[in-house]
């Protein structure tokens, strides 16, 4: 869902023999497999998660070396598999759990891009002063270093996405937050570089989408507009190009009170739509909206809160289904149970329950 990187294999936990670091919560009947590269939760299918729970569950108790608090453990198996056992933690709890690794992970990678990017600076200024070589010269270097920079990440993004109006579209430029006078209360609006009617706009080559030279029905530029959970596949996309810069523990604190402000994962974009002119006030950038300009804590917010609703969704699909299975065998039940009884008993019973 999140990289294309392999999430591994285990041998511990023969219902899922996919991924090396394991979340599980019992209660809720949530099942994660955690990517070892970029630290993200994938769940794991509704099918195949109940016995893998369970087996999960007796393997953790059956590990003498954990690594436990009141709501949430950690423990390392036999063959290397780590298991993260999720009880009923506070959300500040359960986020520096889950996103302190993936967040911190991005921190340190910055850090060292940037002290790599500013010492390969350095060598470059020193060794064109030696030659002789003035700075100025230089600065077509820089500006290709920077357009190739943005455009790496663009390319990273540029995936074509469901148009509200049909067809679809190519995302380009910075996603805006807005609000919205539908049911979400909120919208992130996005320029595109190309809106095709055709539902396959794209053509695979050299591991970049490219754009197919004809088509009909196409609109070269324009912005779109995304309302609530239709802007989720291409937040999802981009939250963490934008948070790219990883963040402290702290941080990450002041995202999660943030939510808690909101109301909670599911409200949490109707919120950041009210405080954009609050953020916009303390931010050079002017009223943009632009999700890359609003306060830290918020983004990551942004990132933590469109993950968690998305399961929150899913889970309330899954409870839906159970419904309907549990009413399609209850009336198999009513069914069997009336097979052998006379129709007199029946009728006597319907009027014993008559008032």
């Amino acid at each position: 869902m999140h990289c294309r990187k392999s999430l591994g294999a285990n041998e511990a936990i023969e219902a899922l023999p996919i991924g090396r670091r394991i979340a599980f919560d019992a209660r809720q009947g949530r099942l994660w497999v955690v990517c070892r590269g970029c630290e993200r939760w994938n769940l794991t299918p509704f099918d195949e998660r109940w016995e893998a729970i369970e087996q999960s569950e007796r393997a953790f108790r059956d590990t003498r070396v954990r690594v436990s608090t009141d709501n949430i453990g950690l423990a390392r198996l036999a063959d290397g598999t780590e298991l993260v056992r999720i009880g009923a933690p506070q959300r500040p709890e359960f986020a520096a759990w889950r996103y302190g690794d993936q967040f911190g992970r991005r921190r340190v990678k910055a850090i060292a891009t940037g002290v790599g990017v500013t010492a390969a600076a350095g060598l470059l200024i020193s060794g064109a002063v030696a030659t002789g070589v003035g700075i100025a010269a230089l600065m077509p270097a820089v500006h290709a270093l920077n357009m190739y920079t943005l455009l790496s990440s663009n390319l990273m993004a540029q995936k074509p996405l469901d148009h509200p109006d049909g067809g679809r579209f190519m995302p380009i430029g910075n996603p805006r937050i807005i609000a919205s006078d539908r049911a979400a209360g909120w919208a992130i609006d996005i320029g595109y570089a190309a809106h095709y009617h055709s539902p396959d706009p794209t053509v695979r080559n050299g591991g970049y989408w490219s754009m197919a030279r004809k088509q009909e029905g196409k609109n070269e530029l324009g912005r779109v507009q995304l309302h609530g959970a239709d802007a989720v596949p291409l937040l999802r996309r981009l939250m963490p190009l934008i948070n790219r810069g990883g963040a402290r523990r702290n941080v990450i604190g002041d995202g999660v009170k943030l939510i808690e402000q909101a109301g909670g994962p599911e409200r949490y974009g109707k919120w950041a739509a009210g405080m954009r002119r609050e953020w916009a006030a303390k931010s050079t950038f002017g009223d943009t909206g632009d999700l890359s300009a609003i306060p830290a804590a918020a983004r990551l917010a942004f990132e933590m809160a469109i993950n968690e609703d998305a399961e929150r969704q899913a889970l309330e699909g899954e409870l839906a289904q159970l419904e309907r299975a549990w009413a399609e065998a209850e009336g198999i039940a009513v069914i069997a149970d009336s097979l052998l009884v006379p129709d007199a008993i029946t009728t006597q019973i319907g009027r014993l329950k008559e008032p």
